[in-house]
């Protein structure tokens, strides 16, 4: 690892760089980031990995951009970065290889039938201890769900971001942010990584606001899915439906089944092993495994199984799990260990990682409040100015999307306009009877914005 990176600060600069096709500026990288810190904290760890030769630089002062060094491997690095067991490098090392020199393999049935729910342990009584300590955020006698809703526009943003990443989508966090809240599409992006970041917020709603309702069920399994593949699939049919065609995995060596029937009786056998489990993180992982392994659907099997882990969490009232800083490379290989070897460790080792990482990102959630923020303190009479004129001429959310552009053009420097539009959304997004005088708009001005917006 660079010297004087922090560990965390380290993985989410790879993760970033590596899954990037081009050069990246600072901004970009700044809006990419997991873990938010300073810019000139980040620029401080840029100079770093480029001294340490981890990552080389292009061009100068403003257009100064950076990559990944092209001698580099990842892989190493990552896992270097992310903890891994020694079962995990192993199966890192095996799925690294090249397809040809891995043996094809089919869908094992025994794989499942040898879990007994509650017996079976994929996960240490050590850890699950340690995770329920310090993933438990509200009483036990709290209505299931309570927390989730509490955290939902936050967890919107970070989990359909983070499992839209996971599947290449390259949507920054700001470009998710802006998606969710205020409906502006990214410029330049295809549009299905719009719609498949929608999906995910349509998925995660559904589990949140129906949690007395849902479980690992077919009703709920299949309308994940209806909801994560709308209009994402050739056959308009196809989301929520069994699958009853062969399917591949690109890059890998493993053939799903592609029987109808077994399909259906080991979806349902994995449902029933689910609700059989009592401790909600062994539910979680058990449902990453074997959903993606079975393969139900067409495609959008992944993205399932990771909005599905969160059942068990978000009932519990526990930390949700949004994937954050795991990388793509890392977990495209994970679940290739399962696939072709039936090996579970890979996954688990970014399972826990990834599950201490939500812990660290809602912890400074609720310890949000602190000292007064110097940008707002700069830029104080600027956003009182165009606040007002959003809410006197009630702009809807698209409408101060398309505003805030041009205005932040003409009234605020360069440098800064990125942040200032994010930190007026924010404050738009704050509003409430309570807080609006400070605005000098009147009632009748607030409600009739509020309306709209």
């Amino acid at each position: 690892m660079a010297r004087d990176v922090p560990h965390s600060e380290h993985l989410d600069l790879l993760r970033i760089l590596s899954e990037s096709k081009r050069a990246l500026s600072a901004a970009e990288i700044h809006g990419q980031l997991t873990l938010k810190i300073p810019r000139r904290t980040l620029q401080a760890r840029l100079k770093t990995l480029v001294e340490d030769g981890t990552v080389t630089r292009q061009g100068q002062v403003r257009s100064t951009k950076y990559r990944l060094a092209a001698h580099r491997s990842i892989i190493p690095q990552i896992s270097a970065a992310l903890p891994l067991s020694d079962q995990g490098r192993s199966a890192l090392a095996y799925v690294s290889q090249n397809i040809a020199a891995r043996n094809p393999t089919g869908y094992n049935q025994t794989f499942l039938e040898e879990y007994a729910p509650n017996t079976t342990r994929y996960l240490s009584d050590q850890l699950v201890d340690e995770l329920s300590n310090l993933g438990t955020v509200g009483a036990h006698e709290q209505q299931a769900g309570t927390y989730a809703k509490q955290i939902l526009q936050r967890l919107l943003v970070d989990l359909a971001w983070n499992s839209s990443r996971l599947e290449g989508n390259t949507y920054s966090l700001l470009d998710t942010r802006r998606l969710i809240d205020f409906g502006e599409a990214a410029d330049g992006k295809d549009q299905r990584e719009a719609q498949m970041i929608l999906n995910h917020k349509d998925a995660i709603e559904f589990l949140v606001r129906n949690v007395d309702g849902t479980g690992f069920n077919r009703y709920t399994i299949q309308n994940l899915h209806a909801l994560l593949a709308n209009n994402l699939l050739p056959d308009p049919a196809a989301p929520g439906r069994l699958r009853s065609i062969a399917v591949g995995i690109e890059g890998s060596a493993f053939h799903p089944l592609d029987n109808p029937h077994l399909i259906d009786g080991i979806f349902d056998a994995i449902l029933e092993k689910a609700r059989a489990i009592d401790n909600p993180f062994e539910q979680a992982f058990f449902v990453l495994v074997h959903l993606p392994y079975l393969q139900p659907f067409e495609d959008v099997n992944k993205r399932v199984s990771r909005i599905a882990a969160n059942i068990p969490l978000i009932r519990a009232n526990l930390v949700p799990l949004s994937f954050d800083g795991v990388p793509l490379d890392l977990y495209t290989k994970s679940v290739l260990a399962i696939y072709e070897r039936n090996d579970i460790s890979l996954l688990r080792d970014v399972f826990i990682f990834a599950y201490r990482r939500s812990i660290q990102t809602y912890a400074a959630v609720r310890q949000s409040l602190g000292e007064p923020d110097p940008f707002r303190i700069k830029y104080r009479d600027q956003m009182a100015a165009v606040v007002l004129q959003i809410i006197t001429h009630t702009m809807s959310r698209k409408e101060t999307a398309q505003f805030l552009k041009p205005w932040c053009v003409e009234n605020i420097p360069p440098e800064h306009r990125e942040d200032f539009r994010t930190t007026v959304e924010d404050e738009l997004l704050a509003l409430h009877e309570g807080n609006f005088a400070r605005y000098r708009v009147r009632p009748s001005e607030f409600r009739s914005w509020q309306a709209v917006w």
